[in-house]
């Protein structure tokens, strides 16, 4: 279901304040970077310790106990219920965010920046809270486009919300907090939303991406996201695993978008389940797999660490992959705030891990560089499914340290990206864009029609 209001498109200069003096643009930059790094640090903080709360609290559940079951089930209820009010609050805020920030770039969708800031942070935390397998980066990304928006209004521009550099500056910046990335948050706002290459807005979105890290850093001091092993160079007689890897991740995400999309119109369409109802649906899947397989959920499960020690058998692992994939894409089909990528990013590890479990069975590689498969599979996967891979590449080689490989996570990147590409498949974004565009037609449609009897 498509709630984007097309009433509030602007009239739009796509030139409006690109161009400032060189002073309040590294200031606002700077105040930008700054502000997102704090909220997006203080979103990851609670998030964090949200999850060690519920993994400490609930254990291992069992149905011999009908109180903690009760408590359980309530408390997703409890979720479910505020995210529908926060949905009805402010429509914005359903699914990723970045397809909507994409549109506000465009000049098509305009953003009240404290409504969806309050919002976006509230319902993305709910949905994370549940177990819903949703990321966090959609909604930084979006949080940090409406910050950026309200330092422009602090700063006395009534047109911020529709001005470009205030919304890709504090969204790239956003990105880049979300992982503590800043390289991946710059590279995604000129690969990802296809701005032009102004030098105003590179300073901009440069500044603010590395203050967001720095600030945030600073503050609450955040782990590598994957602490793989990856110091070690890969072999030279293992460099054909770059092809092979990225062939075989560039078909799983076009299967993987395929099937999203695939739920998420039929969703749109079906009038079998109203969309309150649809809601409450991946919260109760959440509550039955805490009960009969919670090695999908994070922080009760298989993190990206065991699965690099290949602690689970090869048919185990396809076992994981499907259930994991499958849950992803119903949280997602559902219209609940929460974004694609760090699913993608898990998915793509699981399926790294059967890869490398499978290979080593046969002598092919060695266990030792399974921190750096799982990497370039990582890569590969966003390469394939969002059509970003320098943006996917760097996000990996920052989020694990692979420095010493990145040659090879680039190239396994745009290997997977090609193959998507010559498939016919469009990039995930793209298609999530033209599907709020298509809805905002049909309502400006209902509306002329309706006013014309």
């Amino acid at each position: 279901m498509n709630n984007c209001p097309a009433s509030r498109v602007p009239a739009f200069d796509p030139a409006v304040n690109d161009q400032p003096g060189w002073l309040p643009l590294l200031v606002q930059a700077l105040l930008i970077g700054a502000l997102v790094g704090l909220v997006v640090g203080l979103f990851r903080f609670l998030n964090d310790h949200i999850t060690a709360f519920f993994v400490h609290s609930v254990g291992t559940p069992s149905w011999s106990e009908p109180g903690l079951a009760w408590l359980i089930f309530g408390a997703l209820f409890l979720f479910a219920v505020i995210s529908i009010l926060l949905l009805k609050w402010e429509a914005l805020i359903g699914g990723s965010g970045i397809p909507q920030v994409e549109l506000m770039i465009r000049g098509e969708l305009q953003m009240t920046w404290w409504r969806v800031l309050i919002t976006k942070f509230l319902g993305a935390l709910t949905s994370l809270a549940g177990g819903l397998s949703l990321g966090r980066e959609g909604p930084c990304i979006m949080i940090g486009s409406s910050l950026g928006v309200a330092i422009g209004r602090f700063w006395h521009d009534q047109r911020a919300a529709q001005a470009r550099r205030f919304l890709a500056t504090g969204g790239g910046a956003g990105l880049a907090a979300a992982f503590g990335a800043p390289l991946a948050g710059f590279c995604f706002i000129f690969e990802e939303v296809r701005l032009p290459l102004k030098r105003s807005l590179i300073i901009s979105c440069l500044v603010a991406c590395f203050t967001a890290v720095l600030v945030m850093q600073a503050v609450f001091a955040f782990p590598l996201v994957f602490p793989f092993n990856v110091k070690q160079l890969l072999p030279w007689s293992s460099w054909w695993l770059v092809l092979f890897i990225g062939i075989v991740m560039g078909l799983v995400g076009v299967f993987y978008n395929r099937i999203l999309l695939a739920l998420t119109y039929w969703a749109d369409r079906t009038t079998l389940l109203p969309f309150h109802l649809r809601v409450f649906i991946p919260f109760f899947i959440s509550g039955l797999l805490l009960y009969f397989y919670p090695t999908v959920l994070v922080g009760f499960g298989m993190g990206p660490i065991q699965l690099e020690q290949l602690s689970m058998s090869f048919t185990a692992l396809l076992w994981l992959f499907v259930i994991k994939l499958l849950f992803s894409v119903t949280s997602y089909a559902t219209g609940i705030a929460g974004g694609l990528l760090m699913p993608i990013l898990l998915i793509g590890a699981i399926a790294g891990s059967s890869i490398v479990s499978g290979l080593d069975a046969v002598g092919f590689v060695e266990a030792g560089y399974a921190g750096i498969l799982l990497a370039m599979t990582m890569a590969g996967l966003f390469g394939a499914s969002v059509r970003a891979p320098l943006t996917g590449a760097f996000l990996m080689i920052e989020m694990t340290g692979s420095y010493t490989n990145a040659v090879l996570i680039i190239a396994t990147a745009y290997v997977a990206s090609f193959v998507a590409n010559q498939l016919g498949n469009p990039p995930v974004y793209d298609s999530l864009r033209a599907r709020i565009e298509k809805g905002m037609a049909q309502k400006k449609a209902a509306a002329s029609k309706a006013a014309a009897s």
